[in-house]
């Protein structure tokens, strides 16, 4: 078995609670999810759930979507609501515009250095568990990229924003950063995701809905060709197909598989409906030859 959930965390949980929830309930040994969320930000989780959980290399870049608030004239050490308070500052003459040209200075492909507070790992150590015994490290800045990041409403010292950034962002992170260019300091309040990749809000489930399916659980969410719909799908017959399941590499007509070119991820598949595996064209003579990556149907 092998499905795609997208779910509607809630709030007060962490990531890895949503999936532990999710493996109990279905009595499915693999499962997990694609990015971790805040324990305090809401929405799109996804969850990979049995053969799944081998397709999370392929998500590992998507782009993410929010809508949060952050509140200006408070800085915390974790950058959010949850953190003890470190500085207060007045945030009175704080403008829209003042804001709209802060929110501008941080669209493009910036640096951003990661909170202390987070699962990036020092020395095998995530820096969560130094911080909480008062161990600060220094963190090099990382390479992210802000497509979007819009004022959607402005009632001080509440600030709603919506932004649309590169994997790795830290949304927190973002909004104590707006907060000292617009000199009062900040820390983000709610957060809600409301994308990931292909995923959006309008198809998560409630955690409860999943629970509740139990064992039934693959008759929600997407199937694993669906899952995919950036890479275009490779038709197979039967003596391609057991080609393809013990690891080997199949060559077709270009016409069967139009396309930019060497490197390229193909979905395979032989009806349509099921994936048998995830395959990368490489360079050929006329036609296509296409590898494949990661292989879902048994050999013969």
């Amino acid at each position: 078995m092998g499905r795609v959930l997208v779910v509607d965390k809630p709030s007060g949980m962490t990531s890895h609670d949503v999936v532990e929830r999710i493996r109990r309930s279905s009595r499915v040994r693999k499962v997990g999810h694609t990015g971790t969320l805040d324990p305090g930000a809401t929405g799109v989780l996804v969850v990979l759930v049995g053969k799944a959980t081998r397709l999370a290399h392929f998500f590992v870049d998507d782009v993410k979507e929010y809508r949060g608030h952050m509140i200006l004239g408070v800085t915390t050490d974790t950058q959010d609501a949850d953190g003890k308070v470190l500085e207060t500052r007045d945030p009175g003459g704080v403008t829209r515009s003042a804001v709209e040209r802060a929110l501008a200075g941080f669209v493009g492909t910036i640096k951003q250095v990661p909170p202390m507070v987070s699962a990036i790992k020092h020395e095998g150590t995530p820096l969560y568990v130094l911080a909480r015994k008062g161990i600060v490290i220094e963190r090099q800045a990382r390479t992210i990229n802000i497509e979007r990041l819009d004022l959607l409403g402005f009632e001080p010292p509440a600030v709603e924003f919506g932004v649309v950034c590169s994997s790795g962002t830290y949304v927190r992170t973002l909004a104590a950063d707006v907060g000292e260019v617009l000199g009062c300091g900040a820390h983000l309040g709610q957060l809600n995701r409301t994308r990931v990749g292909p995923f959006d809000i309008g198809q998560a489930l409630p955690l409860g809905q999943v629970e509740r399916a139990g064992r039934d659980v693959e008759s929600l969410g997407v199937s694993m060709l669906d899952a995919l719909p950036d890479f275009p799908i490779l038709r197979i017959d039967e003596d391609e197909e057991e080609t393809i399941s013990t690891g080997g590499s199949v060559e077709v007509d270009a016409e069967r598989l139009p396309g930019p070119g060497e490197g390229e991820f193909v979905r395979i598949t032989s009806d349509g409906v099921e994936l048998a595996a995830v395959g990368r064209r490489e360079a050929g003579e006329g036609n296509v030859v296409v590898k494949p990556v990661r292989v879902f149907v048994d050999a013969p």
